[in-house]
């Protein structure tokens, strides 16, 4: 499986591959690809930056680690620049914590990726079956990234291809893991064009084309259909620094009861009847709703009477002496009387920031949660599907959640939409755009109209092709009134989940070692 080079090369690649060149290029070519990333979104970087990657995995030698290290460093550095920002926001530890954090986890990361070029060098060096091998193992890499130590699949490669109609569609059938196989796929053609190796480039991008094809064959687009019912999306811009200034709860929730009173006043007759419901971001009650029942009526009593209140807050767990030991991120449903009728618990709880792994070794060495307080939260029992009077019914994920793919609604009970309410004041100007992003890319993969909400933006919602149907931006405050998209068909994806990615992930290995044997 370590059979020489043998191609004829061009002659400017000995210079680009040159030892002095290499470990410079790796990083900067991860750099380059990040700018595909939102809030940038040039998807031609992306092909770019991993079509140097696999042109400096073919240079002789045991680097291929390294250089998917320097790779995945940059790219992570250049997408999670965002991170530092969220420690601004906290006075438990040192602001330039938030800097160590973020170089920390892009190289973690980038072990990722690290590991994937080993084992795909390991496989093949000749530049077709390393083609394959590359894409296979990255993709395998990529969904190892979202379970491995509770997950962190944010920004995976396949959510470069969202700007392309038709290609993101691909999503419905085999994912975003596989969106990111195809991408590899068709770097890995633009590189081997680059050496002039025509036929083995016509082949990966005929295999890139083939898992296109099942979105490009859902082209044209149709219009998206909506029910009856309306949402009332309300984003009041009320920042980090305002909820944990002085008497910041109270005004945080108080900038929500105002900006909901302020949108229902402008309703007409026909538009207060179909109001089925208005929703609140992540976090926007920090007084458990259950626990103060005039809070509860406070923030319901503009409502209509059939309409309700979905908003984030806070539900304390207490033991048998009532003292708080714990406490849950959720979502509740309040009626217009403000009696809570639902609430989801968050499952899928932030390391770092909604509890402190390994507490006992962290603290002594400075650690703390990134949200303010002492108690740990506790999560919840995972998706469900929510059933109310007029109301889709809807699965519930309370911000971090939408990242990860497959795991977002409950299977055997599947929602007429996804309803995900966050809180992205931490992440500044560029973590939102990229959530935002994700959020989409769930759309797809289910075949569900995503409805997010979030304080500062972006709140918005998503038909169940991934399309922007209404959005806010950042640091404004503004309100949606929407018509409920409805959902598609249960999609391929939402049926097999990333089973699909990885089997074909399995498929490119095995087909790189048959090649490799033949010497192709």
């Amino acid at each position: 499986m370590h059979e020489p080079i043998t191609f004829t090369r061009p002659a400017w690649l000995p210079t680009l591959m040159s030892q002095r060149w290499a470990w410079a290029l790796a990083p900067a070519a991860g750099a380059v690809s990040a700018l595909a990333f939102a809030p940038h979104g040039l998807w031609p970087a992306a092909l770019l930056g991993y079509a140097m990657l696999f042109l400096l995995l073919l240079r002789p030698g045991r680097q291929a680690f390294g250089l998917g290290l320097g790779f995945g460093a940059g790219q992570h550095l250049v997408g999670l620049g965002w991170l530092a920002t969220a420690f601004s926001y906290q006075s438990a530890m040192p602001v330039w914590f938030g800097h160590l954090a973020h170089a920390g986890l892009a190289l973690f990361l980038a072990l990722y990726p690290a590991l994937a070029a080993l084992l795909a060098r390991w496989i093949a060096s000749a530049p077709l079956p390393l083609a394959l091998a590359l894409a296979g193992t990255l993709t395998l890499s990529e969904i190892l990234r979202g379970w491995l130590f509770t997950g962190f699949p944010w920004n995976p490669p396949g959510v470069a291809l969202l700007p392309l109609p038709g290609v993101r569609d691909s999503a419905a059938s085999i994912g975003a893991d596989g969106l990111g196989t195809m991408l590899v796929l068709a770097s890995g053609a633009l590189a081997l064009l680059a050496l002039a190796r025509l036929l083995a480039a016509a082949l990966l991008a005929l295999a890139a084309l083939l898992l296109a094809l099942p979105g490009l064959a859902r082209l044209p687009l149709e219009p998206p259909p909506s029910g009856p019912a309306l949402l009332l999306l309300i984003q009041p811009n009320s920042s980090q620094a305002e909820k944990h200034g002085e008497n910041g709860t109270e005004r945080h929730l108080l900038a929500h009861v105002a900006a909901t009173e302020a949108a229902l006043v402008q309703l007409t007759a026909r538009e207060r009847s179909a109001l089925a419901a208005v929703i609140w971001p992540e976090g926007a009650i920090e007084i458990p709703p259950d626990e103060n029942p005039s809070l509860s009526r406070l923030v319901t009593r503009a409502l209509p009477p059939h309409a309700f209140l979905l908003a984030g807050g806070i539900k304390a767990e207490r033991n048998a002496s009532g003292e708080a030991v714990g406490i849950r991120n959720s979502l509740f449903a309040l009626d217009s009387r403000g009696l809570i009728r639902h609430r989801y618990d968050k499952a899928h709880l932030v390391p770092g920031g909604e509890y402190l792994p390994l507490r006992r070794i962290a603290e002594p060495l400075g650690l703390q949660r990134l949200v303010p307080g002492t108690l740990d939260f506790w999560p919840g029992p995972g998706p469900e599907t929510v059933r109310l009077p007029g109301l889709p019914a809807y699965g519930a994920a309370i911000c971090y959640e939408i990242i990860f793919p497959g795991r977002v609604v409950e299977r055997r009970n599947r929602p007429d939409m996804v309803l995900t309410v966050s809180s992205d004041a931490w992440f500044g100007p560029a973590g939102p755009p990229q959530h935002f992003a994700l959020a989409r890319l769930r759309a797809i993969e289910e075949g569900l109209p995503i409805v997010r909400v979030t304080p500062t933006g972006v709140t918005g919602v998503i038909d169940a092709r991934g399309r922007i149907l209404a959005q806010l931006p950042q640091n404004i405050s503004g309100t949606i009134l929407a018509a409920a998209p409805r959902p598609l068909a249960p999609t391929l994806f939402g049926r097999f989940g990333q089973a699909i990615p990885l089997l074909l992930a399995v498929a490119l290995v095995l087909a790189a070692m048959v090649g490799a044997r033949k010497g192709t």
